[in-house]
Parts: structure tokens; sequence; C-alpha cells
């Protein structure tokens, strides 16, 4: 596996766009159907288990600010951070037209950020115009405060698409930082 250059990192983390990403909501003409808030709600329900009210709350809130995602991932997750940190993720991305498909997630943070944790993870993905367009970077804003356990959900953008990941988990976190996660076919260490 190539080492990545100084260019690949920085575009990587490319936050100043992050901005226009977030509130953009471009309709492609033949991406795949939305799900609707109900059967988010009620597969998380599955996943998630007894969270399921901050849940709902929650991807009421993500479907009032982007619409109706049209994939979704539900997997597990675990990352650690002292200044900088790691996460890294596995799960099953779900689309109406192209059916499931094995995702992993990895990527380095860096801020004002200390603590560890496991979660389980909701990731509702919005203006995906094809299935194989959620292998890229999607860089972000994270915080996280919570001792013991916690949820939250943050925001992630690239080219237009929105990564809304939805996280329940242990562990102690608190910080702020900026990172991406990238998204490949195939489980890797390398969080770059």
């Amino acid at each position: 596996m190539p080492i990545p250059t100084r260019r690949d990192v920085l575009a990587g983390g490319a936050l100043a766009m992050l901005g226009a990403a977030l509130t953009a909501r471009p309709a492609f003409a033949d991406a795949p159907p939305a799900f609707s808030t109900n059967e988010l709600v009620d597969s998380g329900h599955r996943f998630f288990g007894a969270v399921s009210r901050g849940l709902a709350e929650t991807v009421q809130e993500a479907g009032r600010r982007w619409g109706q995602p049209n994939g979704y991932v539900l997997g597990q997750e675990a990352s650690a951070a002292f200044v900088g940190g790691l996460r890294y993720g596995e799960g099953k991305m779900y689309t109406r037209n192209a059916g499931d498909q094995p995702v992993f997630w990895q990527g380095p943070s860096i801020g004002f950020d200390a603590g560890a944790d496991g979660d389980r993870t909701m990731m509702l993905v919005y203006n995906l115009p094809a299935v194989g367009a959620i292998f890229r970077r999607f860089g972000g804003i994270d915080g996280s405060a919570y001792f013991i356990g916690g949820f939250g959900f943050t925001a992630l953008g690239a080219d237009n698409i929105i990564v809304v990941p939805i996280r329940t988990g242990v562990g102690a976190r608190l910080g702020i930082n900026i990172s991406y996660l990238k998204f490949t076919p195939h489980a890797t260490w390398n969080p770059f």
C-alpha cells in the first residue's frame, strides 16, 4: 500500500469546503430512492435497542436538516485519542437499488480530545449518486462529552454527499477534533 503524500493528507482534510457541502442539497437525477424517517427509526430500534428515543429524535433532526437519506450504514467502531486519534469501523450499507454491501471506515483526528470509546453506529447517507461514491474521505468536526456511555451525532461531507454518523457506546471521551473518515470496500489498518 503506497504511503500518502502531504497533498493526499491535505486534500482528505479539506475542511474549507465542508461548510458548503453541509448546506448544499443538490438533486441527482438517478440517485437511489430515499428511506423514510419511520423506516430508519425501525431499523435503528432493532440495531440500537434501549436507546431508541434518542435515536428517533436524532433521525428526525437529521431529516429536518438534510431531508431523507438514500442509504444508511449499520455497524460498530472503536476509537481512541489523546490530541491525535484514530477511529476504525465496519458495517453494512443498505440501499434500495443496489442491495446491501459491506463497508469499512477508518480515519485520523486531531484536536483537543482525549479518551476512548466503542460504539454501535448508524450512518445516514444523503445525496449518494451511486453505491461506489461512498468510497472516499468525508471530513468534518466532531465533539464528544461522555463518561461510561453516550449518544450523539455529527455530519461529514465530501462532493455534496453528506454522511451523518449516529453513535451510541461505552467509554470515556471529552473534546472536539477535526477529522475525516475514509470508507473502503475492504478492511485496512491505514487510516490515511
